[in-house]
């Protein structure tokens, strides 16, 4: 069931003109190539679950984004969003991951063996280390679009997979509807569980129906391995612990995510992968590995230099949750955005 308020055969009665959104103040990858053809050639368009054009585009339309910050202004809402409306997708993917083009095909390695270093970063300035990704799953249409039956099989399916690890992933799954409010903020503010859908872009996306219904996390004993169901994707795994051991956190994450899909390959739903999009995910931000590294430090001096902004952006890295930590430290994650169709 398609979540746009906008119908194909309804809207078939105006001209593309008439419906073609009024894109004149918004800085996204979606407004950038949107033009009025590419809307006149897939307006009509549907993949086989019936999600549209006007699906994808609605919260690109919906949040212009900002003067100097290049949002991606459109979601997925199946596996084959990604091919019945490639004329939008293909230039967004190729503009936001740096030239990737729709011929060239993604090398997926998660391999933690062929990691080399990242198990001595300084103490006295990393506080934590963590690798997150997202995951869709094969046979389920993705968040913006699925019906509250098809979200519930997800939790469902998510819980016997979660449920059944042992050894260090032994854990246990929460469902967010028989939180309190108190134990969901504690959650937020431990950084462990999303946080209330309170974003536009969510909102706008449809990712946030039906709110708390078949959400939850789920995180093993030692609260270093944690899994969120139903979110922007259907999955978004975590590794995390404290200190600067990254290599460590990267092992965990591997050897977690090869586990948790062996059995959703047992029980007929593997994750969504193809050769030329890596896995498969909502954002194509996120295409690819879908990885993303990230410490959290302090910078005490450099962060103060006028020229902080420019080294990262040299060093491809990202400042977020900047704010002043006990004693005046500066306080950051950076995280690293790797190149290719990630």
């Amino acid at each position: 069931m398609p979540f746009g308020n906008t119908h194909n055969k309804y809207k078939l009665n105006f001209k593309p003109e008439e419906e073609y959104p009024d894109l004149t103040k918004h800085n996204n990858h979606m407004a950038k190539v949107l033009s009025l053809d590419i809307y006149k050639k897939l307006r009509d368009k549907e993949t086989p679950s019936g999600f549209t054009l006007d699906d994808c585009v609605q919260t690109g339309v919906d949040n212009p984004g900002h003067p100097f910050i290049m949002t991606v202004g459109c979601v997925a809402g199946d596996e084959e969003s990604y091919d019945v409306f490639k004329d939008l997708f293909d230039p967004i993917i190729s503009d936001r991951h740096g030239g990737y083009k729709p011929t060239d095909k993604h090398k997926t390695d998660l391999n933690h063996e062929n990691l080399k270093g990242g198990d001595d970063l300084d103490p006295n300035y990393v506080f934590s280390s963590r690798v997150r990704t997202g995951r869709s799953i094969k046979g389920y249409t993705l968040p913006p679009h699925c019906s509250r039956g098809e979200r519930r099989a997800v939790e469902k399916l998510s819980i016997t997979a979660l449920n059944s690890l042992t050894g260090e992933f032994k854990g246990k799954y929460y469902p967010l509807k028989d939180m309190t409010d108190a134990e969901q903020q504690q959650l937020i503010d431990d950084h462990f569980l999303f946080d209330k859908p309170v974003s536009p872009l969510l909102l706008a996306s449809g990712m946030a129906r039906d709110w708390p219904d078949a959400r939850g996390i789920w995180h093993n004993d030692n609260k270093t391995f944690l899994v969120w169901v139903n979110e922007e994707d259907h999955l978004r795994v975590i590794s995390m612990q404290k200190g600067g051991n990254m290599k460590e956190v990267f092992r965990r994450f591997c050897v977690g995510l090869q586990k948790i899909e062996e059995i959703f390959k047992q029980a007929g739903h593997p994750f969504s992968w193809n050769e030329h999009l890596g896995y498969v995910l909502t954002c194509p931000s996120n295409l690819g590995t879908g990885l993303r590294g990230g410490v959290h430090v302090k910078l005490p001096q450099l962060s103060k230099h006028p020229k902080f902004e420019e080294i990262l952006k040299r060093l491809r890295l990202q400042k977020r949750g900047t704010g002043e930590g006990k004693g005046g430290f500066f306080v950051a994650t950076v995280q690293y955005l790797p190149r290719g169709c990630h």
